[in-house]
């Protein structure tokens, strides 16, 4: 459980950190870019720079894994932009949140894992509590697009597939090899991300290199704890709890550092949210 309450408090610093450099950064891709540097980086010496020990069996599927999972989180990334830009930042935010199913479909139906009766209401409840949480009148109804539904599909198929990917590893790869796996995922998005950065020409300030690389750092310990909690715990648990765990934790810091105002709806929604975590853990 410790994994998973370490996973939740990095991803949470990396959503803070991010809300702090939205006034300062004008480089988005750079700032990315740099921040899968850093996870690299913290990959390859994690792995103490053995990145290709190719005496240690398993290394063939790290790799794989990483690299699909890699492309698929940013993938994820292009078409939260394409999506913001089309739909809104709410209904995209939404549908890349509920990505989750994704992963629970997965540990269902794939691997098998069958949740108790007060898990499943647990995660009812969650998905329930996203969709609360980011819920803004006239949000959905507001798009006129007849084609909208595909591209926010491919959202919620993308982040939820590169999600699936960890546990693809935990099940099928050597946890020997959990570093490995994890530089190629980061060294995969920072070389995609790099090649959109030069071909858009974009020039990043000090700034947007120093918010990459604090980002950077609770975003590789968000990836390990996660990778660890899924090798301790099972996943139609680590998953939900640790979607709705993020937003609890953002939300709380957002009201108590940012002064930000809840709607009443989003005050439902984390009442949702502490019984879902109750529900999953119980």
């Amino acid at each position: 459980m410790i994994y998973l309450i370490l996973a939740i408090c990095s991803s949470a610093a990396i959503a803070i950190l991010m809300r702090l450099s939205s006034q300062h950064v004008k480089a988005d891709l750079s700032v990315l870019a740099t921040n899968y540097l850093v996870c690299m980086i913290f990959g390859a010496a994690y792995a103490g720079f053995d990145i290709l020990p190719t005496k240690t069996a398993g290394l063939p599927l790290a790799i794989g894994f990483g690299i699909i999972q890699g492309i698929f989180y940013l993938v994820g990334f292009v078409l939260l932009q394409a999506n913001t830009k089309k739909h809104g930042a709410v209904l995209s935010q939404l549908f890349m949140k509920l990505g989750l199913l994704v992963p629970i479909a997965t540990t269902i139906f794939w691997f098998k894992e069958v949740p108790t009766v007060l898990q499943v209401a647990g995660f009812s409840i969650a998905i329930l509590a996203i969709i609360l949480m980011n819920l803004k009148l006239g949000g959905i109804e507001s798009t006129k697009d007849s084609g909208w539904k595909l591209g926010l599909i491919f959202l919620l198929l993308s982040g939820g597939c590169g999600d699936v990917m960890a546990k693809m590893f935990e099940f099928y790869g050597n946890p020997v090899l959990d570093d490995q796996f994890l530089f190629y995922v980061f060294f995969t998005c920072f070389v995609l991300c790099l090649l959109i950065v030069i071909h858009k020409k974009e020039r990043p300030a000090k700034v947007d290199l120093l918010f990459g690389a604090l980002i950077g750092v609770p975003n590789f310990f968000s990836a390990k704890f996660l990778l660890g909690a899924l090798m301790d715990l099972p996943a139609v648990l680590v998953y939900p709890t640790f979607s709705v765990g993020v937003i609890l934790v953002v939300t709380f810091v957002g009201v108590l550092a940012f002064k930000e105002r809840l709607r009443k709806l989003q005050w439902i929604a984390l009442v949702g949210i502490l019984l879902a975590l109750v529900f999953l853990n119980i």
